[in-house]
């Protein structure tokens, strides 16, 4: 600014001629100086701004981690959503319904039983991840018209279920302990897995080892790895300690398989049904139109779905 200044001064002639050159030779010092001014200026912007964006890039790294790890850490408060029961409350009031506790590692498990004088079978119910049995048995007439039994259980920390979940492991075993406690009153039997919601990849993986005669399952998930990517998309699937693997598991089934999705269902989309269809080719699929997630068992086509495919009479 200074050397512009000097120059503007000795063109208009308000200095002498020699002063005029010696202006001019300030001004040019003047403006080098400048010019080295700006570029020092330059360089501690440039010096500054990858700093920043070092600084930046650290805050959201550690954000990142933070919130994955509590993640890792805190994800079975996600997972389920367990309301217990005193120990007083009744299941059901209901003559031919019964509970009992089935002891495992750490816990004791609760069990509804609906029981049949001459049942021609069983079904093996495993629900989904809030609530507790008094909920999800609402109506027992299916299963009588039908002559079938009904075993139904609740995990750990549901309902009148003591302990905690730690492990999609300690999920296994327990279903599987739940069974091998009612399964001799079955053996030559009909013998029906069918799993809702969270209890989808459960009762799979259940009919995986066992082949029942019959797996009906309810809005399931090829993979709650696959369900965490959809509506957590930043979180990196080795995070998620519950995989719970239905693609792996409908693709090792051998018997009939039902599928039963509603399609206008947000929390689990119809696209996973398709996809374990895809896996399964003996596998039916049932799409209730309208149905979302948490209403697709007050849909009449659904009801009428269910009751065929358990053999009860309308």
């Amino acid at each position: 600014m200074l050397a512009r200044r000097a120059i503007a001064h000795a063109r208009r002639g308000q200095l002498p001629r020699r002063s005029a050159r010696s202006a001019g030779r300030v001004a040019a010092a003047l403006g080098a100086h400048d010019a080295r001014h700006t570029t020092a200026a330059a360089r501690t912007r440039r010096r500054r701004w990858p700093r920043a964006a070092i600084a930046c890039v650290a805050l959201v790294s550690l954000a990142w981690v933070g919130a994955s790890a509590a993640l890792w850490l805190g994800q079975e408060r996600l997972l389920f959503e367990p309301v217990p029961l005193p120990a007083e409350v009744r299941l059901s009031s209901e003559p031919d319904v019964s509970e009992r506790l089935v002891e495992v590692p750490g816990a004791r498990l609760s069990v509804l039983e609906l029981r049949r004088p001459r049942p021609e079978g069983v079904v093996f119910f495993l629900h989904g991840n809030r609530a507790n049995l008094k909920e999800w048995f609402t109506d027992g007439s299916l299963y009588r018209r039908a002559n079938l039994d009904l075993v139904m259980m609740d995990y750990r920390g549901f309902g009148k279920s003591t302990g905690r979940i730690d492990s999609e492991a300690q999920l296994h075993a327990d279903v599987e302990a739940v069974w091998q406690a009612v399964a001799p009153r079955y053996a030559g039997k009909r013998v029906i897995a069918y799993g809702r919601s969270l209890g989808t990849g459960l009762a799979s993986a259940w009919a995986a080892r066992h082949q029942p005669d019959l797996t009906i399952l309810v809005s399931p998930y090829a993979s709650m790895r696959q369900l965490a990517a959809l509506h957590y998309p930043w979180v990196p699937g080795a995070i998620v300690r519950y995989p719970l693997r239905s693609d792996e598991a409908v693709a090792r089934l051998h018997k009939p398989l039902i599928l039963v999705h509603g399609d206008q269902d947000a929390l689990i989309p119809l696209a996973h049904s398709r996809q374990l269809a895809a896996r399964a080719t003996q596998a039916r699929l049932v799409v209730i139109r309208g149905a979302a997630h948490a209403d697709v068992h007050r849909f009449a086509e659904y009801q009428a779905a269910i009751a065929e495919a358990l053999g009860a009479p309308r």
